[in-house]
């Protein structure tokens, strides 16, 4: 058997347990040529996932009418949008996970950061039990302290991917949507950590459709179940990924600012108008573009 094919397995394996759970009435899998596939069945309809194994890797295909209950049902399942309904308080995984947030994307300034963390269910419940938090609820300083903590924990896989200014604005250029980009890195963080740990699922905060980060993983990747929710802080991983990653802004924007000799503020105010304005008169073009996200609206006030 190879890789491409055991990876498929994997994915359907994970679907079927998903789909089991759920209560939904599940066939044995069985293996085609070129793929392997389930039927998912009500009391009078019948649909199918297909996982193929090819040169260009593992897809999924939901194979049905689109037009039935089922089919919508097991669509909106299988892409992770009510695993958790929003207005239900999280359960935190019984079993190890991943979790991934991201810091920067609101900010004209400084670099767009992604962090992921990989926790057992034990390590989880220490954090709770410190004081961990969605990183909105709390200080630089306590930021700081946290982060610190989490990275010193043995227990605790990590993995940050910090897209600097410069770097950021060829990918946005390139991949033309914020949430496109976003996807790309929130699945480098997941790929990245899957080469530290065995998890077999990751839980994001929601910024768009689940495809965004399931298209852009990679092979290894493509065997993770992805659940995004609202407000997804309220998950431990999660909510030390968003730490991580606040932290590392953080210090970029502390570095800078006593670059610079001046506050670099975080944001898109008049007050981040005004400082870019001043660092262009001082120190030009190309080493303003070296410290702002070029596509957001505050340019066009800056540069005309």
């Amino acid at each position: 058997m190879n890789t491409k094919e055991e990876a498929a397995q994997k994915i359907l394996d994970r679907y079927i347990r998903l789909l089991t759970k759920e209560n939904f009435s599940v066939s044995e899998p069985i293996k085609n040529e070129y793929s392997y596939q389930v039927s998912i069945k009500d009391e009078k309809d019948k649909i199918s996932i297909h996982v193929f194994f090819g040169k260009k890797g593992n897809k999924i295909v939901l194979q049905g009418n689109k037009d039935l209950k089922l089919y919508r049902s097991v669509n909106a399942l299988i892409y992770g949008e009510k695993l958790i309904p929003d207005d239900k308080p999280a359960l935190e995984p019984s079993y190890a996970y991943i979790g991934t947030d991201e810091s920067g994307k609101g900010d004209y300034f400084g670099p767009l950061v992604i962090a992921g963390v990989y926790l057992t269910p034990d390590t989880g419940k220490l954090l709770r039990s410190i004081g961990v938090k969605d990183s909105k609820e709390l200080s630089d300083l306590q930021i700081k302290q946290f982060a610190a903590e989490i990275k010193k924990m043995n227990e605790i896989v990590f993995d940050i991917v910090l897209i600097l200014p410069e770097k950021y604005n060829q990918l946005y250029e390139k991949m033309g949507n914020l949430n496109r980009l976003m996807g790309w890195a929130h699945a480098r963080v997941i790929e990245n950590l899957l080469n530290k740990c065995d998890a077999g699922e990751a839980i994001s905060d929601k910024f768009g459709s689940e495809k965004l980060i399931l298209d852009a993983l990679q092979q290894r990747g493509r065997s993770i179940n992805l659940q995004q929710v609202t407000k997804a802080e309220k998950f431990i991983a999660v909510a030390a990924a968003s730490i991580l990653a606040r932290d590392a802004m953080v210090k970029w924007f502390n570095t800078h600012s006593k670059k610079y000799k001046l506050k670099i503020p975080k944001g898109s105010s008049l007050k981040v108008e005004s400082t870019a304005k001043n660092i262009l008169k001082k120190y030009g073009e190309e080493e303003l573009n070296r410290l702002v996200k070029l596509h957001f609206k505050t340019s066009n006030k800056i540069f005309n």
